[in-house]
């Protein structure tokens, strides 16, 4: 006659072992710096140029920077982003947002 076997629990007793330290509280996430946000809007500007470099309907965009190449799209009809004309004219002094990707840049 065979024997039932049982469960490997009633052979070894569960132990709960306690947490080192007892309950942590959750810190509140630091706030973000004035240069942290500075960084941020900046690199999501020029991720929008990028795109505006990436995208073929406007144009080839070698030998031209990008507000040109955005005025050549606009003369032919092609409706570029207004967004984009208008960081590029605030921002028409810093070559890192006026040149596209392909063209050298003076540093």
């Amino acid at each position: 006659m065979t024997t039932k076997r049982g469960l490997i629990t009633d052979t070894f007793k569960v132990v709960k072992k306690s947490r080192r330290g007892g309950m942590r509280e959750k810190s509140p996430t630091p706030p973000l710096l004035q240069q942290d946000v500075a960084s941020t809007i900046r690199e999501e500007e020029m991720q929008k140029l990028r795109l505006f470099d990436l995208d073929w309907r406007f144009g080839p965009c070698t030998g031209i920077n990008r507000l040109q190449r955005w005025e050549r799209a606009k003369l032919h009809g092609l409706h570029p982003s207004e967004e984009i004309r208008e960081l590029l004219l605030q921002t028409h002094a810093d070559p890192e947002y006026s040149l596209s990707l392909w063209s050298e840049y003076p540093f």
